[in-house]
């Protein structure tokens, strides 16, 4: 059978349902005759998969259509035609062709379905028609007549069509029910939709209620807020919190920073003007907006370029330490002819009371700027230098924003104490926090975990100290400028004590002058401190006055007697602390004196060797280090390889045990610059040699005798001097070092340069 076509886009004509349309070209009307007169008001109803395409194909249209009958046909005054079409039935089309050039007809046929039997196509209508009720309760958008219409229908295949336009699906969807000829398909189509329809409204109308009660609960709070500060205003009881947000829009207006923090602070404050007065995070923002604007973002001090009136201020507070002040003074200098250079990041490594944190004090004060300073010693977790973020209770800043804040400029002397004691655990790794922020490319973006904003630290003044480099990252080390500061020679202190620490503690304890003898002086340098710095030396001096105070106070002594010669210190610090000399009095055979350096500067080590018969095992005793056991064992090596240029017999080395002894048991004792004065201790036993207690010696040894550089020279030979050593063996590349020891040290050693352990032996058989 043949019918001429009308197609359809985005509308949709199903079997039991009719469809209104009006045309007003002379095609479609030119379709609705033929279709009268020849097809018996049959028209096949076909509608387009894409709306959207203008000029489909004949491959493109649709291979199932409804055949429609023509029910009405009335011609309009204004031109156009409206006709209603019932449908009929749906039906296979095998071919499409054109009649002319615009009227299309199709080839169509029925399309066979098996018969349902009566129970099962009632149980179905009756399954239909209770979820259709259901559905229409549950979604009220559902027209209530659709019951009506379905209600006198006992053909399943007419309620499933009847059904179908009246739900809420797509033409993609409506397309499927079109192609479906099979009636118990359609309604399981049916019953999935409609399903779906109502997951989807219970879903939307759980939203609409809590959006409702969220519009009610704010609305509710928005009039209450409303009525509470009209009613202050009646009061005159202005809000405080409006105040506060007044305040901190003038503080911002006055801030001087980029935009991009600008723009932070302002989204800030209106997060506080907009939370509730009792919500638990209000304290939060404000504490945040404070701190941005407290930082000095754009705030710089002008450093005093007068080198002349720096070299002052440094030498006026320190002694000596030429190679520190020098490197200010350079610094400075750069900075003046090329108006801008990175701040150094300086290391000032040296034992304890030598002067390195008031040296950083004092360069902030030469150079006009602010100082602030931290402590790193014992800190293990690296948020405290850069911060806790927001999210944790009671987050703050790193310990750098704030002392950047407590500095309130850009460029202060930043003192970073200790930094060879900080921890590493499960809470991370400090030193590695801290690369950043002390690499002068990389900290002008500086970000602390808690401002979140880019802060430039490249105008800071890093100082650094330490004790000892070996416990600094090697990442870390790399980019510090490392400064040794060693111990002062009691000449040294001496002098310091003179021109500084009396007049200085005087002051504190109100007393206006004190003599105190040189001799006096030195006398407690020698017998009551033990130290490479002047600490213990400047609470000596300090016990030294608060007695001669307590005594002027009592009555029990005049102005007249203030004079403390050589032999009063004992009356005010009781018996000697220390003894003046280490070293074993008188010449001894198997006792050499060797050199160490310790926290409190050079001590003199002697080493004691006695050996008994046995198997050639060697003891090491007094606390010795794995370095320096090595070393014993070095020495050993080499003179049981040499021992005939020594004089010893060969049994005695394997038929004996050695004992190998260093004093003081309680102290570590490491490194590898006891060598030589191992071996030489050896000889001595083994070869009956006396080594004079005056002599003294250090450096590394290696299985061929070589003798190796070894550092702590100028400690070595303070220690020396004050053991009353008069000779000191020392590597021949040490040479270099001598620059740094004072004369008075020099004048009073002789120093033997040497490169193998021969030359030693030598000059003491």
């Amino acid at each position: 059978m043949n019918l001429p076509v009308i197609l359809l886009k985005g509308l949709f004509l199903f079997p039991s349902n009719d469809i209104r349309l009006e045309f007003d070209n002379d095609l479609s009307n030119s379709i609705i005759d033929i279709a009268k007169v020849l097809h018996n008001n049959k028209i096949l109803v076909v509608s387009q998969f894409n709306p959207l395409e203008e000029n489909p194909t004949i491959e493109d249209l649709p291979r199932v259509g409804i055949i429609g009958k023509i029910t009405h046909h009335i011609s309009l005054p204004n031109g156009k035609t409206r006709v209603t079409i019932d449908g009929v039935k749906r039906v296979k089309v095998n071919k499409y062709y054109n009649v002319d050039e615009d009227i299309m007809e199709a080839e169509v046929e029925d399309y066979h379905i098996d018969n349902i039997s009566d129970d099962l196509e009632k149980g179905n209508i009756t399954k239909l028609r209770r979820e259709i009720e259901n559905y229409i309760k549950t979604v009220p958008t559902m027209s209530n007549s659709l019951i009506a219409l379905i209600n006198n229908e006992k053909s399943l295949d007419k309620i499933t069509d009847i059904v179908i336009p009246r739900l809420a699906i797509d033409q993609n969807r409506k397309n499927e029910y079109i192609e479906t000829f099979d009636p118990l398909k359609r309604i399981e189509m049916i019953l999935e939709d409609i399903y779906h329809d109502e997951k989807l409204y219970e879903i939307e109308k759980s939203l609409d209620s809590k959006i409702k009660k969220e519009m009610d609960h704010s609305q509710k709070e928005y009039l209450l807020r409303e009525k509470i500060k009209m009613i202050k205003e009646e009061l005159g009881d202005a809000s405080l919190k409006d105040n506060e947000i007044l305040s901190l829009k003038e503080r911002l207006n006055d801030l001087v920073c980029s935009e991009e923090v600008k723009k932070r602070i302002k989204f800030e404050i209106k997060r506080y003007e907009n939370i509730p007065i009792m919500s638990p995070e209000i304290g939060v923002i404000r504490n945040y907006i404070d701190w941005l604007l407290d930082l000095p973002w754009n705030k710089y001090t002008v450093d005093q370029l007068d080198l002349n009136s720096v070299k002052k201020e440094l030498d006026k507070t320190h002694y000596g330490i030429k190679n520190v002040k020098m490197r200010i003074i350079e610094y400075l200098a750069v900075k003046k002819q090329t108006n801008g250079l990175n701040s150094p990041i300086i290391c000032l490594v040296g034992p304890p009371g030598v002067g390195k944190t008031s040296f950083a004090y004092s360069v902030a004060k030469s150079m006009n700027r602010k100082f602030v300073k931290i402590s790193l010693g014992g800190v293990s977790d690296e948020a405290e230098i850069i911060g806790h973020r927001k999210t944790y209770l009671g987050s703050s800043p790193g310990r750098i924003i704030d002392g950047i804040k407590r500095a309130g400029s850009c460029n202060p002397v930043f003192l970073i104490d200790e930094v060879d004691k900080m921890g590493k655990d499960y809470k991370g790794d400090p030193a590695s926090s801290l690369l950043e922020i002390l690499d002068s490319v990389q900290n002008k973006h500086f970000k602390d975990n808690y401002i979140e904003e880019e802060f430039d630290l490249s105008e800071v003044m890093f100082i650094l100290t330490a004790n000892n480099t070996e416990t600094i990252p090697k990442a870390l080390k790399d980019r510090l400028e490392i400064i040794e500061i060693p111990g002062y020679t009691e000449y040294e202190k001496l002098d310091m004590a003179q021109k500084h620490l009396i007049p200085k503690i005087c002051k504190m304890h109100g007393i206006n002058t004190l003599d105190i003898k040189k001799e006096a002086i030195l006398e407690v340098i020698r017998y009551y401190t033990k130290e490479s710095g002047v600490r213990e030396l400047q609470r000596a001096l300090s016990s030294i006055i608060r007695k001669i105070v307590t005594l002027l106070v009592t009555k029990k002594m005049s102005w007249n007697e203030l004079v403390i010669n050589m032999n009063n210190p004992e009356k005010y610090l009781g018996k000697h602390k220390y003894n003046l000399s280490n070293i074993i009095s008188g010449d001894q055979i198997g006792v050499v004196n060797g050199l160490s350096c310790t926290s409190y500067g050079g001590e003199v080590m002697p080493i004691e060797v006695n050996y008994y018969k046995g198997r050639g095992h060697l003891i090491l005793t007094g606390s010795l280090g794995n370095v320096i056991k090595e070393s014993a064992k070095i020495a050993l090596s080499y003179i049981k390889a040499n021992y005939a240029k020594f004089n010893i017999k060969y049994d005695d080395l394997i038929k004996n045990d050695i004992h190998i002894h260093i004093p003081s048991g309680s102290i570590l004792k490491e490194g590898p610059s006891a060598g030589v004065a191992l071996t030489t201790s050896l000889i001595s036993a083994f070869s009956n040699l006396n080594i004079s207690s005056d002599i003294a010696m250090t450096g590394e040894i290696t299985l061929r005798g070589n003798i190796l550089p070894v550092g702590g020279l100028k400690e070595k030979s303070i220690g020396a001097k004050y053991n009353h050593i008069k000779k000191m063996f020392i590597p021949k590349e040490n040479l270099k070092d001598l620059d740094e020891i004072p004369d008075e040290i020099k004048e009073s050693i002789e120093y033997i340069p040497v490169t193998s352990y021969e030359e030693i032996y030598e000059r003491i058989v």
